[in-house]
């Protein structure tokens, strides 16, 4: 990886206000970042909208250092030669802000036009820019700034494109609770990631990372997440050489498939084929392995392992990773072969679905039978509340937080699926967070196909935690491709066929990273 990639970092409001004042106080002064926020800004909305001069403009302002930026971004565009009227709807307060609008309005600069809240009932424009409210805003918007959010959302909904700057006013940087929130179709947030963005992707649009030189501060070892983008998956998969073959590219073993699921076992054999494993057999109940035959004729299949001879013989002399739980279900009998195969089967080893499930609440016989071997489990908020005997609700509120607790009682990864999607590492300072996907992911299924990849990464980087990273991502830029295929776009039915069908272009990284000062940019969800 390149330094400029590790940067990236998920941060709270104040995680985000703390690298700010170490920049400050190692020499930048914020002036200097104000001016390049803006000025980045700035050329994300030429690069991407290509605005022919005299396109009309509207950029509000609110008054503290968000305000700042805005009054940089409509004097910049004013100077490219668009027609940029601004709307204060508070006056500026801040000491940096107050300077920016002052520098704005000289008459030296390119001129800019004003217009009132009140005025902009019966306006039009092509662009509106959201500088109200920033990254320290909490709450829901009130008075003049409710006032402007709602002019915002009148003229989207007269066919303005919607810029936000650093996070659209009404999202809470930290939690990502959006009451009243602007809708953008695009943001341009500075310098770092913000937790709120990641949760309530759908009011950011596009979300684009710029850098404003923040340089080693962004990296401060407070906890902050680290991103897990295409640059860093596309460094850390092993390459599949030209002398490969389907011992090299490993053996991976599926259990699950009870009477009534073969379908789990099924999707997760497919995904495992589709992300390079070189042999795949499914262990399911002997009703399901007519099914798992006929729908994946390229899998083996072979009925439940029923006892410790049965694992030496058919899993550990074969199988160099398992992943258990696709359609495992929760009978007895499958609680006694999942305790056996994790007491007999000391290698590499994926739990995802009712594999956890069996568990729920007993994480200290779980510990006992992982003992500390590389070990990924793919819970769900659900799935982990009843693993970690907590509620759903203190898992979505701790999204960020929460796993880290269960990875080191277990000693294991802990890959917790949502929106976003985090990797905990035993005994590690900070999480790996995956921001890829799309609701295509929201169906019965999705986290089968997760399985399969991340078993697959598994048993070929032998790196829990880098395993589990790359198959998080790899999982969601396979739906963002399926939905966003011209064929499916916007459609409501994506099904899991679909995005196993988009795998091996998610495979297929791209060579060049964004364009400076871009660090990273995500799609619109």
């Amino acid at each position: 990886m390149t330094e400029h990639r590790q940067l990236v970092r998920v941060v709270t409001s104040a995680q985000a206000a703390a690298r700010d004042a170490l920049a400050i106080a190692a020499g930048t002064p914020s002036p200097v970042l104000m001016q390049r926020a803006g000025a980045a800004a700035a050329g994300e909305i030429m690069r991407r909208f290509s605005p022919a001069p005299g396109t009309r403009v509207l950029v509000l302002c609110g008054p503290g250092n968000n305000g700042g930026d805005g009054w940089i971004v409509a004097a910049e565009l004013a100077r490219r030669g668009l027609a940029v009227d601004t709307c204060e709807a508070m006056a500026a307060r801040t000491p940096d802000a107050i300077a920016a609008r002052e520098a704005a309005m000289r008459p030296a600069s390119a001129r800019l036009g004003q217009v009132s809240l009140e005025a902009l009932g019966a306006a039009h424009f092509e662009i509106v820019i959201d500088a109200l409210l920033g990254t320290g805003a909490t709450g829901v918007p009130r008075g003049a700034i409710a006032e402007a959010v709602a002019a915002i959302e009148s003229l989207r909904a007269r066919g303005a494109r919607v810029v936000a700057l650093d996070l659209p006013t009404g999202l809470d940087a930290t939690t990502g609770d959006a009451q009243q929130v602007v809708d953008a179709h695009l943001t341009v947030t500075f310098g770092t990631i913000k937790r709120g963005h990641l949760v309530s992707r759908g009011a950011c649009g596009e979300l684009v990372v710029v850098d404003i030189g923040l340089g080693a501060h962004a990296a401060t070892g407070d906890g902050a997440g680290e991103l897990v983008d295409e640059s860093w998956v596309a460094e850390h998969v092993p390459v599949i050489h030209a002398d490969a073959h389907k011992g090299t590219r490993r053996k991976i073993a599926i259990v699950g498939g009870a009477e009534g699921m073969s379908g789990a076992a099924i999707l997760a054999a497919r995904s495992a084929m589709r992300s390079g494993a070189g042999m795949v057999k499914v262990f399911a109940d002997t009703a399901s392995l007519d099914a798992v035959r006929c729908a994946e004729p390229a899998a083996m299949t072979a009925p439940w392992p029923v006892d410790s001879a049965a694992v030496a013989r058919d899993v550990a002399s074969w199988a160099d990773a398992i992943a258990i739980g696709p359609g495992l279900g929760q009978s007895d009998r499958a609680r006694t072969m999942l305790e056996g195969l994790l007491r007999d089967w000391r290698g590499p080893v994926v739990l995802d679905a009712d594999a956890l499930n069996i568990f729920a609440g007993r994480l200290g016989a779980l510990a006992a039978l992982l003992d500390h071997r590389a070990a990924i489990l793919t819970p769900h908020a659900a799935e982990f509340a009843r693993l970690a005997g907590c509620p759903v609700a203190d898992v979505l509120a701790s999204r960020f937080e929460i796993g880290q607790r269960v990875a080191d009682r277990l000693g294991a990864v802990v890959l917790l699926k949502g929106t976003p999607t985090v990797v905990f590492t035993p005994g590690a300072h900070a999480p790996r967070v995956s921001a890829s996907g799309t609701p295509a992911l929201a169906t019965a299924g999705s986290g089968d196909v997760l399985t399969g990849i991340a078993v697959t990464l598994l048993a070929q980087m032998h790196d829990a935690a880098d395993a589990a990273a790359c198959a998080a991502w790899v999982h969601g830029r396979a739906a963002e491709l399926a939905q966003f295929a011209e064929a499916r776009r916007d459609a409501r039915g994506v099904v899991l066929d679909d995005v196993l069908h988009s795998l091996p272009e998610a495979w297929r990284f791209r060579a060049a990273p964004p364009p400076a000062p871009v660090l990273v940019e995500l799609p619109a969800v």
